[in-house]
């Protein structure tokens, strides 16, 4: 086998062409990693949740690494690794710009709004939106690709 360093492109055509990463959070020294759909646009990843346990350690702790692969022939992968901060796109003033920009990224593709709007159990009501559009301004990436 074979492994060769990607370059800046070929990660970048990576995280554009994938929708599925591995999104790993820290808070109080303990790692948590989580599946994500994301879209890719603008040096960010833009992807939407629900209020939960990614968003509370996002929000106490805004750098994150996410992790995307693709299977190639044989035994063969590419791994795309990607430094990044968390930006929550509120629906504040001053945020629309940017969370039009994530609805327009996000909704080219079908289905873009699963899993991030569906929980096991039912959230909790409150008097604001549960659901939580956000982007990881993607500060650095490096890449690898196993071939036989």
């Amino acid at each position: 086998m074979m492994i060769r360093t990607l370059s800046t492109l070929e990660c970048t055509k990576l995280l554009a062409a994938n929708r599925t990463a591995h999104l790993a959070c820290a808070r109080d020294g303990q790692p948590y990693v989580v599946p994500l759909n994301y879209a890719y646009a603008d040096s960010h990843l833009y992807a939407f949740s629900l209020l939960g346990k990614k968003i509370d350690w996002m929000r106490a702790n805004p750098l994150v690494c996410a992790q995307i692969e693709e299977h190639t022939q044989g035994r063969g992968w590419r791994s795309v690794i990607v430094d990044g901060r968390y930006e929550e796109l509120t629906d504040r003033i001053g945020h629309k710009v940017q969370r039009d920009r994530a609805w327009s990224v996000l909704s080219k593709h079908a289905d873009w709004w699963e899993p991030g709007a569906l929980k096991p159990v039912a959230p909790p009501m409150s008097d604001g939106s549960p659901h939580i559009f956000f982007r990881i301004l993607v500060e650095k990436v490096s890449g690898r690709e196993a071939s036989e």
